[in-house]
């Protein structure tokens, strides 16, 4: 039987308000999903935010889940609102701008996420590139690895087009067009790259090379942003 995210989501809906009522402050889809590019092999992330929560609630949802369909599928993010309103702002700006709300609102988030914090969210997230892509070029060596690092790519050009165009763009076909080119060729890469089953060494070494570069270059943007 097809998967119907659809025909999906009001059971999930149904659960969580029987179980969790009132408490419940914001539920929303993230992921692959939310940005209409999933295909059969995708997880369901799902974001559930309620008043508070203890491991009691943890362990509650867990169960809940797993009278679910389709429980292997299911992932996301769980928290109290007061943990969520003293997150870091950096580490928030994807999960407000990346999530489609099915109860609720992020915005009183989102309305206290700065561009400072946005700038961090890309330092953050280039640092992290650099760092995994150069183990792997050294130790790992793997296409996996190689393609996860694209894949955090992808995230970290939807802050940048952010800060430089204001437009937060959740699928790649419309984040495009607002990139410079030399970011563009990074997403085209990691689009192109999520279809490919093997790789050469060389190749794999080229496109390792040129994620390295390009987070290297951003990661002195940001830290010359930092400084101002």
């Amino acid at each position: 039987m097809t998967f119907s995210i659809e025909s999906w989501i009001p059971l999930y809906l149904e659960a969580v308000k029987q179980q969790f009522g009132s408490r419940i402050w914001f539920v929303g889809l993230q992921g692959s999903y939310a940005r209409q590019e999933a295909t059969d092999q995708s997880d369901i992330d799902l974001v559930l935010i309620l008043d508070k929560v203890t491991a009691d609630d943890l362990i509650t949802y867990s169960q809940l889940l797993d009278t679910l369909p389709h429980r292997e599928k299911l992932c996301g993010f769980t928290a109290g609102r007061e943990e969520l309103t003293a997150w870091e702002p950096s580490d928030l700006f994807q999960l407000c701008q990346d999530t489609i709300p099915l109860v609720g609102s992020l915005k009183p988030i989102l309305d206290g996420i700065s561009r400072q914090d946005v700038y961090r969210a890309i330092h953050t997230g280039v640092c992290n590139i650099y760092h995994i892509c150069g183990h792997n070029l050294i130790h790992g060596k793997k296409l996996s690895t190689l393609k996860g690092c694209y894949k955090i790519a992808c995230f970290t050009l939807q802050a940048i087009a952010y800060v430089q165009t204001g437009q937060y763009q959740r699928q790649k076909t419309t984040l495009l067009p607002l990139l410079q080119p030399e970011d563009s060729t990074i997403l085209q890469t990691a689009i192109s790259l999520k279809k490919q089953e093997t790789i050469s060494p060389a190749k794999l070494t080229q496109l390792s090379e040129q994620l390295l570069d390009w987070a290297s270059g951003w990661m002195k943007q940001c830290a010359e942003v930092k400084e101002t």
